[in-house]
């Protein structure tokens, strides 16, 4: 999987393209997250429509760091969640505390 990292305004904004699958996909996400939330970023948009495929795994993954950045001030927001297809991957997306967005000026101005 790559992610692209970008700002708007101080919220930062992950374009994740390719497969989200155990392995790479879980870490890429974990390890990203986490970096920006060590240099002071606890602003988080995950954008998932360049996503292929998503596997339980990374969903699980995507949740315990939306967990993570909101236990230590943060918040991490999804875009475009409703286009991965697979319904167990889905229900670990929209539960709480995930918030998704199909609009990236809505998601980025949730903050």
């Amino acid at each position: 999987m790559k992610i692209d990292a970008r700002t708007v305004g101080d919220v930062y904004v992950l374009d994740c393209s390719g497969k989200a699958t155990l392995g790479e996909g879980t870490m890429a996400i974990r390890n990203t997250v986490r970096e920006i939330f060590k240099n002071g970023g606890k602003k988080i948009v995950l954008s998932l429509s360049g996503v292929r495929k998503m596997d339980r795994n990374c969903a699980e993954q995507i949740h315990d760091s939306a967990q993570f950045i909101g236990k230590n001030g943060g918040r991490l927001v999804l875009l475009h969640a409703t286009n991965i297809k697979d319904l167990n991957v889905q229900t670990k997306l929209v539960a709480p505390p995930m918030s998704n967005y199909d609009n990236e000026t809505k998601a980025v101005s949730s903050f």
